[in-house]
């Protein structure tokens, strides 16, 4: 089966203060890093990069040869992640999409959450709640409930689709934080598959330091 990767790489960086996608860790940028997996990773036959208007040049000389289209990126992720999913060839039947800024990411989870798509059709990585988690109301922040922990599980990329279902799920313009959450709104089942606690996506100036951690401790794909 065919397997396309959408990269999406055209955030603003509100957090960061500035674009993260080209900052540098440890002498190679964020992006590249992530490329770096999917380039790696047998199963993903090619890869769609959805950058920022003004980055698409820049994009252009990067050297992986898996990357075979660049797409301008919208306002907002969820319309990135659109112009990447229109610009899919009729020949990708498994779409990967996963965020530019996850560069722990690793060819096992990849992998793994793509045989389980095969199967089930929607699938999204995440790791369970180490924390206990209370439901608040939003006024006032008074605490309602604590919710069962061993029911909670934090959502990552990538997120692995049946090319027809998130497409479907795409062009119904449901909003939603995630891609998975799209699929939910349609009514069909999503599987989570176990990621990593140390997927995490780079949003702030903090998020550099752990990450340069990460890679003097020996994170896989540096």
């Amino acid at each position: 089966m065919k397997t396309v990767a959408i990269i999406s790489a055209a955030g603003c960086g509100k957090r960061m203060g500035r674009p993260k996608q080209f900052l540098e860790i440890c002498g190679r940028s964020i992006l590249e890093r992530t490329l770096a997996v999917f380039e790696s990773t047998q199963l993903i036959n090619e890869i769609i990069l959805v950058v920022n208007a003004e980055d698409v040049e820049k994009a252009g000389r990067l050297k992986f040869s898996k990357i075979k289209k660049i797409v301008a990126g919208g306002r907002e992720r969820r319309a990135s992640v659109f112009n990447g999913l229109k610009a899919l060839s009729e020949e990708a039947e498994i779409v990967v999409i996963h965020d530019g800024a996850r560069p722990f990411v690793t060819t096992e989870i990849i992998e793994q959450a793509i045989a389980e798509a095969r199967q089930c059709g929607a699938v999204v990585v995440g790791v369970p709640s180490q924390d206990t988690i209370k439901k608040v109301e939003s006024r006032t922040l008074n605490v309602e409930r604590s919710l069962n922990r061993e029911e909670i599980w934090a959502a990552q990329t990538p997120q692995v689709f049946k090319k027809e279902i998130i497409l479907q799920a795409y062009q119904n313009q449901s909003q939603a934080t995630d891609d998975a959450m799209l699929v939910e709104k349609m009514g069909l089942p999503v599987k989570m598959v176990m990621g990593s606690y140390r997927n995490i996506k780079i949003t702030t100036p903090e998020d550099l330091e752990i990450a340069e951690g990460l890679i003097n401790r020996g994170a896989k794909n540096d």
